[in-house]
């Protein structure tokens, strides 16, 4: 499967060393010709990591790259690490929240964000085509970079909008599930450095998955049941790679990925609140397609101007780059804050919720209740070859929508929308429906599904 942030397949089927060693290699060629041969190696704990870390060195080291070697880390730490050092590029051995049998390579350029579709096409092409190696006198060298968790955690609490007395005053007692991913290296530090009380699970870093990893609410049931045997005030999970974080609120109950974003919204927008007549410009936030209207809502209510980018966090990391958006993300639980850098965070969703939390004196039930509440359903269906029919008969039969074609088609009415697209790390179409109630979004999927077979 290729998407625009990188690679991923089943390890020993699709994915496989001496794969891994061509597309290293060719990264490596497409960041030497840039003027920088250096890569910065980062990767989650999968058992595969290992095997394909090092087939990774050898294909960078043949084409005259040095690799700076962070080890297992989460995917946010490889992206400043590439900016720390001024690497050529950075590649990241992760499959994201895929089962345990998979494994990806993250491709990330000089700016720290993920390759774009243009990029990304030259990396393939390298490798298609067989990039140019070096000789005995021309192999790269290796060299470790342990400090890079250290400095991720180091900047994050120093951010501007974050209140480390506020929030090291409450003592939260926190609730964390790390699912055995990379997560174990960093979060339970974060959490003790911001003061709170930590009740952990799943910390071991040996990429055995106890659980399904993607951090949804179905596959959140030993943190729930933690949450409420602790007393905690939040609960906290992340996926192998630390990208994306979940909550589950003071009773136990799992609030959705969204609120993730939308809290972290209120967060940076409290903090930035400068009247209307004093600004500049509008604050703006960026979130993609398939994002729940609770960040559209929370921006607004913030008096922030809210845009939208396709799917894939490439496209939403260039988005607030060009926009100057102040915060972004994806609604998987991705927090963007861009003064930090471009590209999804989990730490730094902890550490805005935690700010939240402390300066507002609400619990996590109560800033999620004060919020217009949706309902999102979600389903899917084998990949077709041609999908332009389907969005036809959608456009027709949805007339009065406003449609919008630039990932798949998204369907759009002011108070819920449908969005129907290809995915890109599965062979399958998804349908998203957002509505006021389950009801009315169950007839938006179920009426994609009756054109999507018809």
């Amino acid at each position: 499967m290729i998407s625009v942030s990188g690679m991923r397949g089943i390890v020993g089927k699709d994915l496989t060393p001496e794969l891994v060693a061509r597309h290293a290699a060719a990264l490596g060629a497409w960041a030497r010709a840039s003027g920088k041969p250096a890569v910065v190696l980062g990767r989650d704990a999968r058992t595969s990591g290992p095997m394909f870390a090092r087939a990774a060195t050898a294909g960078l080291m043949s084409v005259g790259v040095d690799v700076i070697d962070v080890g297992v880390a989460p995917t946010p730490t490889v992206q400043l690490a590439v900016e720390h050092h001024h690497a050529g590029a950075g590649l990241i051995l992760t499959a994201s929240h895929n089962p345990i049998e998979w494994n990806a390579l993250k491709l990330v350029g000089p700016d720290g964000i993920f390759l774009d579709g243009a990029d990304g096409t030259a990396v393939r092409a390298l490798a298609e085509s067989g990039p140019p190696r070096t000789g005995w006198d021309g192999i790269g060298g290796v060299r470790e970079d342990r400090d890079a968790i250290e400095r991720h955690l180091v900047q994050v609490l120093a951010l501007p909008m974050i209140d480390l007395a506020a929030i090291r005053a409450r003592r939260f007692p926190v609730a964390l599930d790390c699912v055995r991913g990379a997560g174990g290296t960093t979060m339970p530090q974060l959490l003790e450095r911001l003061g709170c009380v930590v009740h952990a699970i799943n910390t071991e870093t040996d990429g055995r998955f106890p659980r399904a990893p993607e951090p949804v609410p179905e596959n959140l049931g030993d943190l729930s049941r933690l949450v409420r045997q602790s007393g905690a005030a939040v609960g906290f999970a992340v996926d192998p790679d630390v990208d994306r974080l979940a909550l589950v609120d003071e009773t136990g109950s799992p609030i959705g990925e969204d609120y993730t974003l939308a809290l972290a919204v209120r967060a940076v927008l409290q903090h930035s609140a400068v009247p209307r007549s004093h600004r500049a410009t509008e604050p703006s936030v960026v979130a993609n397609l398939s994002t729940s209207l609770v960040v559209e809502d929370a921006a607004r209510m913030g008096g922030a101007r809210f845009v939208r980018a396709p799917v894939g966090e490439a496209n939403v990391a260039r988005t607030i780059r060009d926009e100057g958006a102040i915060i972004g993300g994806e609604g998987n639980g991705g927090v963007i804050l861009p003064s930090l850098h471009i590209g999804r965070d989990a730490p730094v969703g902890v550490a805005l919720i935690l700010h939240l939390l402390a300066t507002s004196g609400q619990s996590v039930s109560s800033l999620v209740g004060g919020q217009p509440r949706y309902r999102i359903v979600k389903a899917k269906a084998p990949r077709g070859n041609d999908l332009a029919p389907v969005y036809a008969r959608l456009q027709t039969r949805f007339a009065g929508a406003v449609a919008d074609t630039r990932d798949g088609l998204r369907l759009a009415w002011s108070d819920r929308w449908v969005h129907v697209r290809p995915s890109g790390t599965e062979p399958i179409v998804r349908f998203i429906a957002e509505a006021p109630t389950e009801a009315d979004a169950q007839a938006l999927v179920a009426a994609c599904h009756e054109l999507f077979s018809s």
